[in-house]
């Protein structure tokens, strides 16, 4: 998994942030393998999935999705899912920053056999865009976004970027 994460930074900085829109971006960035859910839908109050943060704990804290369960990337393991969420017929939807780290997490859910996983089309970014609230680690609506790096900070249009 590390090298296809060095593959798609280098991607990034090379291809990824040229392009001119987020849905070439994902296009470009993604296999498509898992449905898209758009923020508007995640946002609709009939809508309960559960929401797993495929991010690093750095940017978890800074700001997340209210009541959204933290399972990481680089160090994601696939039990701790299993062992939160045992219905694999549960709706779930899986985000990130922008919907790329996500879309691997998905898959590995999809593999071990859940069949309602979604991805969160944009990810935090496009759910702060369209104004909705994010909460940091005390549970408290915030502005602040962590952006992940200077690069992806340019798809934040709303909010406040943090970077390390």
């Amino acid at each position: 998994m590390r090298n296809y994460i060095t593959f798609i930074f280098l991607s990034f900085s090379t291809l990824g942030f040229s392009q001119e829109s987020l849905s070439e971006l994902l296009k470009q960035n993604n296999e498509q393998s898992v449905p898209y859910i758009s923020v508007q839908e995640l946002a609709m109050p009939k809508t309960k999935a559960i929401l797993l943060d495929a991010r690093e704990q750095k940017e978890y804290n800074v700001s997340h999705l209210e009541n959204a369960i933290y399972v990481g990337y680089d160090f994601f393991d696939l039990k701790s899912v299993t062992d939160t969420v045992p219905d694999k017929n549960q709706e779930i939807v899986v985000y990130c920053s922008l919907g790329i780290r996500s879309e691997d997490i998905a898959e590995q859910l999809k593999k071990e056999g859940y069949k309602n996983v979604r991805n969160l089309y944009g990810g935090i970014f496009e759910w702060k865009n369209n104004n909705f609230k994010v909460y940091n680690q005390k549970q408290q609506i915030t502005d602040s976004v962590h952006a992940f790096s200077k690069e992806w900070s340019k798809w934040l249009k709303k909010g406040n970027a943090i970077l390390d």
